[in-house]
C-alpha cells in the first residue's frame, strides 16, 4: 500500500516529463558553485544545489506536485483528498501542493517529528495526525485511512511520480553546469537518490550518505536485500525510513557507487558550520554530505567538481544558535 500505481520507469524522459509538469509550481533554485578550496575540501569545485530554498523548504515539493499534477491530470482527484505519512519534509510539500490545487490534505506523523514541522503543517491547512512511535507506524495509521476513506494515496518516497519529480533536480544542475564528476546525496528511503541516479544513469557518479543511526541502503547493500534498521538519532525526522524504497533499491544498485555512514556528531558540527561559514541554515539531514567531505569520509580527486544536494531547512533555526 502507498507505492505508486504506474508502472512506468523511471529514466531521462519521465525526468524532463515532470520538469515541464511542475514547471510553474516549483522554483529553479540556485546551484552555488565554490572552488574547492574555498570550502576546505582538495577538490576542484564544489556545487550546493540549494533545495532547502525551495518552496514547501526541502526538495520534496518537486515530487508531491508531480505526483498531484499527474493524478489530477486523469481527472481522478478523489473527494476525500490525500493523505500522506511523513516524518515532515513529505508531508509539508504533500500539504504545500494540496492547497495550491485546492484538495483537502491529511498527514500522519511519527511522534519525533518536529513542533516546527508539525506548526508549519497545521499553518498549510493540512490536517495533522500523531500516528505513532516511528514513520512505519504513522504509514500503517494513514494506509488504514486511505482504505477507509479513498483518498489519494501519497508516498515519501517510493512512488513513481516522486522519485521521477525528484530527479528534476539533476536536470537542473545539468543544465546549469553540465555533469559534476561525483554527487553526494542524504539518503532516507531512497526517493532523492534514486531520483538524481535515474537521470545520471551512469553517466556521473553518484554516492549515497546515511547516518550511522538509519542507514537502511547500506544496511540493504551488506544483506544483498532491503532489510529493516533500527532508525534514531539526529537526522531520523527527515531520514526516518526503516527500509530502502523498493523503486529506490535496483536503481541504487544499478547506478550508485557507494553508501557512506556519517555519525551524528560530525553531521551537527557540519550543520553548524554552513550556518558560521556559508550563513546557510538548513537541517541535518541536508548537512550530511558536507559532514562526509570534511570528515574524509568521502574523499575526491583533486581535479573532480562535486555536487552536493543541500536538500532542505525545515527545523528549529534555534539549534544554530551558539
Amino acid at each position: 500500500m502507498g507505492t505508486s500505481d504506474s508502472n512506468s520507469a523511471i529514466d531521462a524522459a519521465a525526468i524532463r516529463a515532470a520538469h515541464a509538469r511542475i514547471a510553474a509550481d516549483i522554483r529553479r533554485t540556485p546551484l552555488w558553485r565554490l572552488a574547492g578550496a574555498a570550502l576546505g575540501v582538495p577538490c576542484a569545485e564544489v556545487w550546493l544545489k540549494l533545495e532547502q530554498l525551495q518552496i514547501s523548504g526541502s526538495f520534496k515539493a518537486r515530487g508531491m506536485f508531480n505526483r498531484l499534477r499527474s493524478v489530477a491530470a486523469l481527472g481522478a482527484l478523489p473527494a476525500a483528498g490525500v493523505a500522506i505519512a511523513s516524518g515532515g519534509n513529505a508531508g509539508i510539500a504533500a500539504a504545500t501542493a494540496a492547497r495550491a490545487l485546492g484538495v483537502r490534505c491529511e498527514v500522519f506523523v511519527p511522534e519525533l517529528t518536529t513542533a516546527a514541522k508539525r506548526e508549519r503543517l497545521a499553518a498549510l491547512g493540512a490536517q495533522v495526525v500523531v500516528g505513532g512511535a516511528a514513520y512505519v507506524d504513522a504509514l500503517a495509521a494513514c494506509e488504514r485511512r486511505q482504505r477507509e476513506t479513498g483518498a489519494l494515496a501519497m508516498h515519501a518516497y517510493d512512488q513513481c511520480e516522486v522519485v521521477a519529480g525528484a530527479g528534476t533536480l539533476m536536470l537542473e544542475i545539468e543544465e546549469d553546469a553540465g555533469l559534476p564528476d561525483r554527487v553526494l546525496v542524504s539518503v532516507g528511503g531512497g526517493g532523492l537518490v534514486a531520483g538524481i541516479a535515474a537521470w545520471c544513469a551512469g553517466r556521473a557518479r553518484v554516492e549515497a550518505l546515511e547516518p550511522v543511526r538509519a542507514p537502511t541502503l547500506h544496511a540493504a547493500r551488506a544483506a544483498g536485500a532491503p532489510v529493516d534498521v533500527e532508525v534514531s538519532g539526529l537526522a531520523a525526522d527527515a531520514l526516518g525510513a526503516r527500509r530502502i524504497g523498493t523503486i529506490a533499491w535496483p536503481i541504487t544498485h544499478a547506478y550508485v557507487a557507494a553508501a557512506h555512514l556519517v555519525d551524528d556528531d560530525a553531521i551537527a558540527a557540519a550543520q553548524r558550520r554552513m550556518w558560521r561559514e556559508l550563513r546557510l541554515a538548513v537541517e541535518p539531514a541536508a548537512a550530511l554530505p558536507l559532514a562526509a567531505l570534511w570528515g574524509g569520509v568521502v574523499q575526491p580527486a583533486a581535479r573532480e567538481r562535486v555536487a552536493v544536494i543541500v536538500c532542505g531547512a525545515n527545523f528549529d533555526a534555534a539549534s544554530l544558535a551558539g
